[in-house]
């Protein structure tokens, strides 16, 4: 019979164990951090129903999804986490409670054309906060302190959380007169860091149709940096002449003003006038993360406030604030740039435990006392060579080797050797167990991320 060759599909990501140990820690990290505050783990189906994926309509998403039929059904494979977020939330709101506050880490699929770094299925890490009607501004001022917490628990530390709020400038663009064209406006604002501030004036008035008088106010306006406190300042200046952008302000100074009782660092943060963000979703306060040594890689992480996310499953206004980072993508860039601790166990057991006698009882009770103190140990007992055992345990990466022979078990000691150092001590069970657990922390102190 002829044989398959085996091939991943272009798009799918598939990794050897180490790597992929390493994806589990950044998993593990985000659950820890997101539970910090409050947020409940949520897992929904990868399939849903075509008509409760595409309630918003067609589009980009509908060229995009991965959709098929199964019997009379039709079905398709998710395409982000906020949709099945959505639905989750019409279907069991009775028995929710609000605000409701949930993370999920699961993989989505976009039949896009695969590019370097853009996959067809990939992991998102999403959180959000669900609103009952009404949702407090200091949801908003929470999230970059979410960031902040998660992105440094991984090990980076040049990182800027970039925000701004829709309202500003929406009530700015209604000042100007130009609220039918705001969208516009916004994308071609959006090319500012790609192609600078001459062309986008350019574009604004040969493209949009702007007079240069309104180009020349909306560079100035979007030009407005310095200082959180400054910046904040000189938008002051416009207030009283638009409704929509005093709300917005006083948003954004909300969010601005608990930065430090959130333990927000001044330098990882910046009010970020070009911000703007899903423009027919996203309501008031914007998130966008970079990485500073990294522009090209873009937002890390991004999101922002929308006020009803459940609009096409139910009449119940239900307002949020939510981020989301490409979880997938992140990881594939990082490893591109050498920032993944090498130096972090990725061994899938801590102590290879090796049997030289034909008795096993000894060996299975060491083992069993190592996994209840919370020592991830194997037993090797493959009719291998003694050199061939200890190249496993040297390919896997474990620390750890023990030999327990008739000399070991009577003299009621265990031989464990530091793979890494080459030191080799012959201890009391509990000592031994002792010696491992004490390396092991010594061994865990890195970050996943190394700048």
């Amino acid at each position: 019979m002829a044989k398959m060759t085996p091939r991943t599909l272009s798009g799918f990501m598939e990794l050897l164990p180490a790597p992929q140990q390493q994806m589990e820690r950044m998993m593990e990290i985000l659950r820890k951090t997101y539970a910090l505050y409050g947020f409940t783990p949520l897992d929904t189906p990868v399939i849903e129903s075509s008509e409760v994926l595409l309630a918003k309509g067609g589009g980009e998403t509908e060229k995009q999804i991965y959709r098929f039929q199964k019997g009379d059904a039709d079905l398709a494979l998710r395409f982000d986490l906020t949709v099945p977020l959505a639905k989750y939330v019409a279907l069991h709101y009775n028995d929710l409670s609000f605000p409701f506050r949930r993370y999920q880490i699961g993989k989505v699929y976009r039949g896009e054309r695969a590019q370097r770094g853009r996959f067809r299925e990939f992991y998102q890490a999403d959180i959000d906060i669900i609103g009952d009607g009404k949702l407090s501004i200091l949801n908003e001022a929470e999230i970059p302190a979410i960031i902040y917490k998660t992105f440094s628990a991984l090990g980076l530390k040049r990182f800027q959380i970039r925000v701004n709020n829709r309202k500003i400038l929406n009530g700015f663009y209604e000042m100007l007169g130009l609220t039918e064209k705001a969208g516009d406006i916004m994308r071609t604002v959006d090319k500012l860091d790609k192609i600078g501030a001459e062309k986008v004036g350019t574009l604004l008035v040969e493209d949009c149709g702007l007079a240069r008088e309104q180009a020349d106010e909306i560079l100035k306006f979007i030009a407005i940096t310095g200082t959180n406190d400054e910046v904040l300042t000189a938008l002051e200046g416009y207030r009283g002449r638009c409704e929509a952008f005093d709300l917005g302000l006083s948003e954004l100074s909300t969010v601005v003003r608990y930065l430090g009782s959130f333990g927000v660092p001044a330098e990882n943060f910046a009010v970020d006038l070009t911000i703007a963000r899903g423009l027919d979703y996203y309501t008031g306060t914007v998130y966008e993360t970079t990485l500073l040594d990294h522009p090209e890689i873009g937002s890390v992480c991004s999101g922002g406030r929308y006020d009803n996310l459940a609009e096409y499953y139910t009449d119940r206004q239900l307002p949020g604030v939510g981020i989301s980072i490409g979880l997938t993508r992140l990881f594939y860039v990082l490893g591109e740039q050498k920032m993944l601790n090498p130096d972090l166990p990725t061994a899938p057991a801590d102590v290879l435990i090796l049997p030289m006698t034909e008795d096993l009882t000894a060996a299975i009770s060491l083992a069993t006392a190592l996994r209840e103190n919370g020592i991830r140990a194997q037993l090797h007992w493959e009719d291998k060579k003694f050199k061939q055992k200890i190249s496993y345990a040297d390919k896997l990466s474990i620390p750890y080797v023990i030999f327990l022979g008739e000399d070991e078990i009577n003299a009621g000691v265990v031989a464990c050797k530091d793979l890494a150092t080459g030191e080799q001590t012959k201890l009391e069970p509990a000592a031994t167990i002792y010696r491992i657990k004490a390396g092991l922390a010594e061994r865990e102190k890195g970050s996943v991320i190394v700048e």
